[in-house]
């Protein structure tokens, strides 16, 4: 999640209430490796982003930063075949995740391996660049980066361009030439679009020439498909839309966050000839290819400031499975005042959810509960790796 110059005090993951068994003697939040032929998928909002464009490059040009160290140290614990990082500042050139690989994830630490993704995948995304509309209805178009005044007109909130980026890390082949992004589809090409109106008027909250700009994913949409070795490949399906939040009684991120949900829910029911990709190309997921959608989705089906019904559509989708993952570390943050009003702690904002052709064969949060060795990874705020938890599903892709 991002904030507009706030400092956060949440914690958003997938969370439940069903203690884990001990997976390893160090800790519990460690899962053990996968059995042959079995794919760890992963997300995590790694809070990689920085309020200057080239701040991130110069944080993982050093191998010593501690936050940066964190991170690394919480994947080589889970050791993900194919990670999905979300806020992880995007720069033209990809130098970003090739630091992170050669000086964090490489080199072991705190007793975990170091670990190579031979693969990588990241692209430009929506979040700082300019749209040259008044998008957040201040009445001015403000194109110089920096301010929030510039990351409200932006495409996606961002104070520069690449900002929240987002990359993904494989040991099996990305399908990069077959990849579809979808960052320019436009917000009012899909049908139902849930527009915001002001509503003491009952006029569409955005002019006709923002409308005609504004784009519908805040960071972007990506299908790129990995080759697991399977029969055919599984579509990894990454985005991180806008946080429910930051908006005024229009709802506009709120309506957002609803409408870059639910493209998914019609991306993967293959009927969706309205849909264009970057390259031009139209339509929707092949029927009856396989996929995992990931992502910090930003949105709790049953909390939070969402608009939930999205959510649930994907959730319940025929097509998609929720392993709803659990961790100890959630059940003890939510159980700090059980006759609290859901907290944080509760919101579940980060997905992995594999297609009903796939089979699970275990999920879990990596968040550790007070007492384990590894809660110094996670610990309380301010956090030492993020405000996020890496959430991962087991799945069977033979």
């Amino acid at each position: 999640m991002h904030h507009h110059g706030s400092t956060a005090t949440l914690v958003l993951a997938s969370s439940g209430v069903d203690p884990v068994p001990p997976a390893s003697e160090a800790s519990s939040s460690v899962p053990p490796p996968p059995a042959e032929g079995v794919v760890r998928f992963a997300t995590f909002n790694a809070a990689l982003s920085r309020p200057t464009p080239g701040r991130l490059l110069k944080d993982l040009s050093a191998p010593g930063h501690p936050q940066i160290a964190n991170v690394a140290e919480i994947v080589q614990w889970v050791r993900p075949d194919v990670l999905l990082v979300t806020e992880f500042d995007h720069d033209h050139h990809g130098l970003g995740p090739r630091l992170f690989l050669d000086s964090y994830l490489a080199v072991g630490r705190g007793g975990a391996a170091g670990m190579d993704f031979p693969y990588v995948y990241t692209a430009p995304v929506n979040t700082g660049v300019p749209s040259g509309a008044d998008l957040d209805g201040d009445g001015r178009v403000v194109t110089t980066p920096g301010s929030t005044a510039y990351a409200g007109d932006a495409f996606g909130f961002g104070l520069f361009p690449g900002q929240y980026g987002m990359a993904l890390f494989s040991r099996y082949p990305l399908l990069t030439d077959r990849v579809r992004t979808f960052r320019e589809f436009r917000w009012a090409d899909l049908p139902g679009a849930l527009l915001p109106v002001r509503p003491d008027t009952g006029e569409p909250f955005h002019s006709p020439e923002a409308l005609d700009v504004l784009r519908l994913s805040s960071k972007s949409h990506w299908d790129v498909p990995v080759d697991v070795g399977g029969r055919r490949p599984v579509h990894l399906l990454a985005s991180h839309p806008t946080p429910p939040a930051f908006d005024g009684p229009e709802r506009r991120n709120v309506l957002r966050n609803h409408d870059e949900i639910r493209f998914w829910a019609d991306y993967v029911s293959g009927d969706a000839p309205y849909l264009y990709d970057d390259a031009g190309r139209r339509g929707g997921l092949a029927p009856g290819a396989p996929f995992v959608v990931a992502g910090d989705l930003n949105a709790d089906p049953d909390a939070g400031d969402g608009h939930p019904e999205a959510i649930r559509r994907l959730l319940e989708h025929p097509r998609v499975t929720d392993p709803r993952p659990r961790s100890r570390g959630g059940l003890g943050a939510a159980a700090v005042d059980p006759a609290a009003p859901p907290a944080p702690a509760h919101l579940r904002a980060d997905y992995v959810l594999p297609s009903a052709d796939l089979g699970v064969r275990g999920a879990g949060v990596f968040w550790p509960a007070a007492d384990d060795p590894l809660f110094r990874l996670t610990g309380d705020y301010p956090f030492p790796s993020s405000d996020h938890r890496l959430v991962w599903v087991d799945v069977a892709c033979g």
